[in-house]
């Protein structure tokens, strides 16, 4: 009698191998900043109080003054803001003894489309939270001057002191194909060069002016959206395996992590196979320094004059030129700051 022969099945590798996939199919999560989940264990309703760092104005004093005032001394605090964690996306799926035993013949054949359903599961929530932001600053008529277009979010994200690593211009199909086809940005020829094969390398078509331009079949076809990958959080972690499976393990890549937990049913003869991670998006609204152009000192949240100081300097890198052929801002100044720009 033939003796059939059995699946060898290493648990740690397979997962190893099924979390370098999820890597290397996530695009939108992949240009966030990346943080693990372990600050929200035990924290109530699942949201922590982050604490903002606070911030100091400088002062003048005079040059060989009367010395009939003093020096001002200002009062130094911290903010805090809460953020609430949560987010489960996994994917299961039942084996039953037939398939395992005449058409899957490794577990790696059905951990990779699993690996690949957390991963949609992931950028959906990415573009979710990129697209739903309120955003400080638009700027209209960008197809019918690219390279301006592109120059003057850079010129945005100048002023309002986005950091200058990690910016990244997330296009659209449709805004993609104005690009390679604009001929003072020249990034045709960008298409095509030998990469290692991962979504976000496949989907860059070059650096321009300090951004990687990356497209995306997500967002909006006709839309981009400009910013410092600090301007937003993906949160990621591992759920512990529980002791009452028999096979089961949890990992992580590149701050990605991820669990596969697998067990037998008998009474339907199938196996199960369940991979999910706990993953969580947030954007990060910057706190900026105003200042006083009449008195010609900065001011800080809530003191005097601060929000009128603010509200003129929105106005200030709102105003852009309108003539023709140029690129009109138009958002309105009411808008609140965020280091992000929205390329509409």
């Amino acid at each position: 009698m033939a003796t059939a022969q059995h699946q060898v099945v290493k648990p740690q590798k397979l997962v190893n191998t099924a979390v370098g996939m999820l890597e290397q199919e996530l695009l939108i999560p992949n240009l966030f900043t990346k943080q693990g989940v372990d600050q929200f264990k035990g924290a109530e309703n699942d949201t922590i109080a982050m604490k903002v760092e606070g911030i100091l104005p400088f002062h003048d004093y005079g040059w060989r003054n009367d010395r009939t005032s003093p020096i001002v001394f200002d009062e130094y605090s911290e903010g805090t803001i809460a953020v609430t964690f949560g987010g489960n996306v996994y994917s299961a799926v039942k084996l039953t003894d037939e398939q395992n035993d005449f058409d899957i013949d490794n577990w790696s054949k059905l951990l990779r489309p699993q690996s690949k359903a957390i991963a949609r599961g992931l950028q959906r929530r990415a573009v979710n939270t990129l697209t739903n932001q309120t955003y400080n600053v638009t700027i209209g008529s960008a197809r019918d001057n690219l390279r301006s277009a592109v120059i003057e979010a850079r010129r945005v994200l100048n002023a309002f002191h986005a950091p200058k690593e990690g910016r990244y211009l997330l296009v659209g199909t449709e805004f993609e194909s104005a690009l390679l086809n604009d001929e003072n940005l020249n990034l045709a020829q960008n298409v095509g060069d030998s990469e290692a094969e991962t979504a976000l390398r496949t989907a860059s078509i070059g650096d321009r002016f300090g951004f990687r331009i990356v497209v995306d079949q997500t967002i909006p076809s006709d839309a981009a959206y400009a910013f410092s990958s600090s301007g937003f959080i993906f949160l990621s972690g591992a759920p512990s395996v529980p002791q009452s499976v028999p096979y089961g393990v949890a990992t992580s890549f590149e701050s990605i992590a991820l669990r596969w937990v697998r067990d037998y049913d008998p009474l339907y003869m199938q196996d199960r196979s369940v991979v999910n991670t706990y993953a969580g998006f947030r954007s990060v609204t910057d706190v900026l320094v105003g200042w006083d152009q009449a008195n010609e000192k900065e001011v800080k949240p809530g003191s005097s004059g601060y929000q009128d100081a603010v509200m003129k300097a929105t106005a200030r890198v709102n105003e852009v030129s309108c003539a023709a052929g140029e690129v009109n801002t138009v958002e309105k100044a009411s808008r609140r700051f965020r280091a992000a720009l929205a390329l509409q």
